[in-house]
């Protein structure tokens, strides 16, 4: 049990009554959805959130959802007093104002399984942005995340929600999930949070050495060089094709024997369709997966990013 001097919620009604009287105050509130193993980047949305909002409530709840059966939901870091503690010490002049610790129980009341096909209860699907880059090979993964942010909107009713850049498609698929629901919350997406080399925080980097960390630098190196083709050939006022772009990445991270890349694409800002050429105006979301080798272990960590093309 913690100590921790942050109000902890730990029931759907114990966040209601909390958010109720904000109601009655006109109190605009600002939402960080996490599931634990806090970084910087996470601290960096609360931070945006405590700049723009009255009051700031996150979320700590790891969404069995939104992993498949085969998924690393057991061993996923979760590490409670130790986020607390961050929050506290991150944020002493401007505290966080509260903290939502739900159980499984309190969040599936259906219960949850992570088989799909044996799961029971109600549950939200985002078409059209969910089954295409990180839906190929995570089939179930946006239905979960979809299902768990609806839950926590519906909770919470924050004024303002904040997500990362990183999870770009994501956002795509909250942004759409949010609109087409008519929730009246607005989506904040805010820069990728990077370690000094490039690599972006991430909570299963804990799955790296140090090594593979500065190893795993590439990814970002990667994007950037396609960044850097794109952005030479519209100076030049040329036609950059996206298989040009993908091209140029594929060669930086081929050059590692250990990675296996499970996806580059060039893909619609807003649809997230492939693009065969990239125009200036509309830009695109240059992504990609790649499998690393995780500390002690045969088995591979998958790290993901993205860049935007203007």
């Amino acid at each position: 049990m913690t100590s921790s001097k942050i109000k902890i919620l730990r029931t759907v009604h114990q966040v209601r009554q909390w958010r109720a009287q904000l109601f009655l105050n006109n109190q605009s509130v600002g939402f960080v959805p996490t599931m634990g193993a806090l970084h910087a980047g996470h601290c960096s949305l609360v931070s945006q959130s405590i700049q723009e909002n009255d009051k700031t409530i996150v979320s700590i709840f790891v969404n069995p959802s939104q992993f498949g059966p085969t998924e690393d939901l057991d061993k996923y870091p979760r590490s409670l007093d130790h986020d607390l503690e961050i929050l506290e010490t991150q944020f002493k002049s401007k505290p966080v104002d509260a903290v939502f610790v739900p159980k499984v129980t309190e969040m599936y009341p259906s219960g949850i399984t992570l088989d799909v096909e044996n799961q029971r209860g109600t549950f939200v699907t985002v078409h059209g942005s969910s089954e295409q880059l990180e839906g190929v090979t995570r089939p179930q993964f946006f239905r979960g995340v979809a299902t768990v942010v609806t839950k926590l909107l519906n909770i919470v009713q924050p004024t303002r929600i904040y997500f990362g850049q990183k999870d770009a498609q994501q956002c795509v698929v909250i942004k759409n999930l949010v609109k087409d629901l008519h929730i009246p919350t607005e989506v904040r997406v805010m820069p990728t949070s990077r370690e000094s080399n490039g690599l972006a925080m991430s909570s299963r980097n804990e799955y790296l050495s140090d090594e593979m960390k500065n190893r795993s630098s590439v990814i970002y190196k990667a994007l950037k060089n396609g960044e850097a083709f794109y952005k030479e050939r519209k100076d030049k006022q040329e036609e950059v094709k996206a298989s040009e772009i993908l091209s140029e990445i594929r060669k930086v991270l081929q050059q590692d024997p250990d990675f296996d890349i499970e996806y580059i694409a060039v893909s619609h800002p807003e649809l997230l369709t492939d693009l065969d050429v990239v125009k200036p105006g509309l830009g695109a979301i240059v992504s990609c997966a790649v499998k690393v080798p995780k500390e002690d272990s045969d088995e591979k960590a998958r790290l993901i990013d993205n860049i935007v093309l203007q």
